[in-house]
């Protein structure tokens, strides 16, 4: 576990909504994890889940009160990017801003390099 200060910003409504989470669900020891596969209608798609492990070589992001983990493979993708959470007319999500995407699908779950 490498505890990091990984060039990676969280809005405060991201935060608020990770804690809610947290509290709603009794897992206080959770962590949220941001992971990136293949797949989605640009090539990459982002994914998030609460967890209780962290692997070893995980990068480890402790902030107000929340703890984001993120693989290796992933982080490299993520760098100076940005998690959010909005609520809007299509509903609400966490989503990446991300200045490393070339391109972004419509939903913003996806993207390509």
């Amino acid at each position: 576990m490498n505890t990091s200060t990984f060039p990676f910003n969280i809005t405060i409504e991201a935060i608020n909504k990770i804690k809610q989470l947290i509290i709603i669900k009794k897992k206080l020891k959770f962590k949220l994890r941001i992971y990136i596969t293949g797949g989605g209608c640009s090539g990459f798609q982002y994914g998030f889940k609460l967890i209780k492990m962290i692997n070893k070589d995980d990068l480890h992001i402790k902030q107000s009160g929340i703890e984001i983990v993120i693989d290796p493979i992933s982080s490299q993708y993520l760098i100076k990017g940005k998690i959010d959470y909005v609520e809007n007319l299509e509903g609400s999500k966490f989503i990446i801003i991300n200045p490393n995407a070339k391109t972004t699908c419509g939903c913003g779950l996806s993207f390509s390099i």
